[in-house]
């Protein structure tokens, strides 16, 4: 199936006994840097199809969890992708739709990774590789940390 002009990328979160949040953050397995689950629409799929069926892939995280979307929106250069020929010859970059996703089982990493953690926010922030990682991070780590006070995330 043809990848789409689009890229995922998903913060799985959860909350600790302490009442903080921690969220996961992957390795890839062929460069070692720290990410978020990250990953390209297939076909037709809409973003948040493509963001279940990733974290699904990647991490065994299941269809039915609880999805957010974030507002940020990232650009990746089209460069980056095999696929860019299949794309119109106009495109430069494509967006990178971001999520967060609640969830506390277990993580059971694709091939793809070599490892995973849960950490805190901070720690998070200094291992992630990519400026927009960082960026979608914060958003989501502030949404949280103001839904406590104000009521669920929308």
């Amino acid at each position: 199936m043809a990848r789409a002009p689009f890229q995922v990328l998903v913060f799985p979160f959860r909350v600790t006994r302490e009442n903080a949040y921690e969220y996961a953050l992957f390795q890839r397995a062929d460069a070692s840097y720290w990410q978020g689950i990250a990953g390209g629409g297939e076909g037709d799929e809409s973003a948040i199809e493509a963001a279940r069926r990733e974290a699904y892939e990647e991490a065994g995280i299941p269809l039915c969890a609880p999805f957010y979307e974030l507002d940020f929106r990232g650009c990746v250069p089209v460069t980056a992708f095999s696929d860019r020929d299949t794309w119109d010859a106009r495109l430069s970059v494509i967006p990178e739709y971001c999520f967060g996703v609640e969830f506390a089982g277990p993580i059971h990493i694709s091939p793809e990774h070599s490892a995973t953690m849960w950490l805190p926010y901070k720690e998070c922030e200094r291992r992630l590789h990519w400026d927009s990682n960082r960026v979608a991070l914060r958003e989501l780590d502030e949404r949280l940390r103001a839904a406590r006070l104000n009521g669920p995330l929308p």
